[in-house]
């Protein structure tokens, strides 16, 4: 293992990857700490829509051969909402589009790039911690086989998410966290049968949201809004369909498995952090979420099914609605089996960024 380099990056998600390819292309020296294995990281199932200027930046590391040949364009999304489905043509209105290609896709593609050229990416990395980041000689230490390790360098990225080591390293005081906790839930399955259409499908109603996204042509992505205290093992495969197919309109084909379904998993919407308001609907983050372990800001907590909205892009929405005499980004909606407010939708259109799943 090389004692200095110029970048230590810690954290061997996407964020980490494609940092690294990134500064790999500039021709600056970057190792990349990642406490599990490559196989576990590979194995997490999470996002699976880019936006353009994500696939942009892929092209630009080099790493984008396999998006365009595999991933699927989508130029709109569908709302569904009082029985009826509404479509919305973000290619027609903003010149842009997203793509549907999964973070493990792109993890894949990354890693891949990583090896091939040659560069140095520690797994399973035991205890993991930072030093110094504030001054001139920062480093990164932890255990591998037993050894102990440390790597020096000029500048430490954290790209270990809201948990990880960068973040509990800052100083109190560095960052103030705003928390706000929704007492509902989301349940996903992941099922190897063809999506219910050629676009993204959001549905709101009345018992509750409901989203149909996809990663393929033969495979879907499915949640359905629930409460805290639902159990993934009280939800029977027949009874998840019926209840998706329940809050979709009729002319939505919801094409179901008869087998068990690939993954079936139900995380709390519960907390949103950051230091501007955010919504966390159950679409997934694009794992960019990188900071310094210094940086003073902090997004959404990424460990749920909700999407990362930083706080930069949320300043300059509340900012631009400022300016427009607006006060009000969003809009609460009600679920009525739930506690609370379960759905948020954006209540002017014309400061919307479209952003997760669509």
């Amino acid at each position: 293992m090389q004692e200095r380099t110029q970048v230590a990056i810690v954290g061997a998600g996407p964020a980490g990857l494609l940092l690294g390819a990134l500064l790999h292309k500039a021709g600056i020296d970057a190792v990349i700490v990642e406490q599990r294995s490559a196989a576990y990281v590979l194995g997490r199932i999470r996002a699976g829509v880019l936006e353009q200027t994500t696939v942009e930046l892929l092209e630009h590391a080099g790493v984008a051969e396999r998006l365009h040949r595999e991933g699927l364009p989508h130029n709109s999304i569908e709302l569904a909402f009082d029985g009826q489905l509404h479509r919305i043509n973000f290619q027609a209105l903003t010149g842009k589009h997203v793509t549907v290609y999964g973070q493990t896709e792109v993890t894949h593609d990354l890693m891949d790039a990583r090896a091939a050229a040659g560069v140095t990416t520690a797994y399973e990395a035991e205890d993991v911690s930072v030093h110094g980041f504030d001054s001139d000689a920062p480093s990164v230490r932890w255990r591998s086989g037993g050894a102990e390790q440390e790597l020096r360098c000029d500048f430490i990225a954290g790209c270990d998410g809201y948990h990880g080591v960068c973040r509990a390293s800052v100083p109190d005081g560095a960052i103030r966290t705003y928390e706000k906790v929704y007492p509902f839930g989301w349940l996903g399955v992941l099922a190897e049968v063809p999506p219910v259409g050629d676009e993204l499908v959001y549905a709101n109603h009345e018992r509750g949201f409901a989203l149909c996204s996809q990663r393929s042509r033969t495979r879907s992505r499915y949640y359905v809004q629930c409460g805290l205290d639902e159990k993934v093992e009280n939800w029977s495969d027949a009874a998840f369909w019926d209840e998706l197919r329940s809050r979709l309109p009729d002319e939505v084909t919801l094409r179901v498995t008869t087998g068990p379904v690939d993954r079936k998993e139900h995380r709390a919407a519960a907390q949103l952090r950051g230091r501007a308001a955010a919504i966390r609907p159950p679409v997934p983050g694009r794992g960019r979420g990188a900071h310094r372990a210094s940086d003073r800001r902090e997004g959404v907590e990424p460990r749920s099914l909700g999407c990362r909205l930083s706080c930069a892009r949320v300043r300059r929405v509340l900012s631009r609605q400022e300016r427009s005499g607006h006060r009000r980004v969003f809009r609460p909606l009600p679920a009525p089996h739930l506690e609370g407010r379960a759905l948020f939708m954006v209540a002017h259109v014309a400061h919307a960024h479209v952003s997760g799943d669509g």
